[in-house]
């Protein structure tokens, strides 16, 4: 039964004694988020639980959690990137017509802390500085993609190889706060302000290729109207200056 009929049937038979109908059946709606989206989501998460009522749980699952929960009924919503959302979807996980693009997450580029930081405020700048750095590290995801598809166009990528590390799961800066490599790459918003690290700023113009999110419906969702009213929140006028507090932009058509 939704959070809706559970409303009507408690208010009905009078069970709920002083307290309001909305606050005694809030709906619990859980959200898978990928690693580059998460920021925003938590920041969604939170303004749609102050404005509705209902609470809201962010989850970043590993690979295989991912896989287990998006089709268990423990989840409501996932965010990822197009490629793994259109498989999803392909499979039966997401509801179709559900699948909503909302954020845009730029490509930035950090050092550990304490270290020089090298001038990236030009493309000609960012290969001097990729060509001078003695390491260099990126993820296998989307940021990583992107990341190598820009070296690959200024031409770098035998050159850069042998001193290129390709991250395998958490975030790039983990890798850079330990000493790794000198110089870590992935989307900015999961990268300023974090501890051991220091952000140097954004891949310069064509470069900076951009990660895009979308949302969907599970298929398993036991809460798919609130689901629903979360998905119309996230790409809300309302929603875009939140997004924007995590260095990243809302998704525009």
């Amino acid at each position: 039964m939704s959070y809706r009929a559970n409303i009507t049937a408690a208010c009905v038979f009078g069970v709920l004694g002083s307290l309001s109908c909305t606050a005694a059946f809030a709906a619990d709606l859980v959200i898978l988020s990928n690693q580059g989206a998460i920021p925003g989501v938590r920041e969604l998460a939170a303004a749609f639980e102050a404005k509705t009522g209902h609470h809201v749980t962010v989850v970043l699952p590993d690979d295989a959690a991912l896989e287990q929960r998006v089709g268990d009924g423990t989840a409501d919503l996932v965010t990822g990137n197009p490629g793994p959302i259109a498989e999803f979807l392909a499979e039966g996980k997401i509801v179709p017509g559900t699948v909503t693009p909302f954020v845009l997450a730029g490509l930035g580029l950090s050092v550990q802390e304490g270290a020089p930081k090298p001038d990236i405020s030009t493309v000609e700048a960012y290969v001097a500085a990729l060509r001078a750095a003695e390491s260099i590290g990126y993820s296998r995801g989307c940021s990583g993609t992107n990341t190598a598809a820009g070296i690959a166009e200024l031409g770098l990528t035998d050159e850069l190889a042998d001193k290129t590390t390709l991250t395998e799961g958490g975030p790039v800066t983990d890798y850079l706060a330990r000493g790794e490599f000198e110089i870590g790459i992935q989307q900015t918003n999961i990268m300023v302000d974090v501890p051991g690290t220091e952000y140097v700023g954004p891949l310069p113009g064509a470069m900076n290729k951009a990660c895009r999110s979308d949302v969907g419906l599970l298929a398993a969702s036991k809460e798919p109207e609130v689901a629903r009213e979360m998905i119309a929140f996230m790409t809300s006028p309302e929603a875009a200056p939140l997004l924007r507090r995590t260095f990243v932009e809302p998704f525009t058509p």
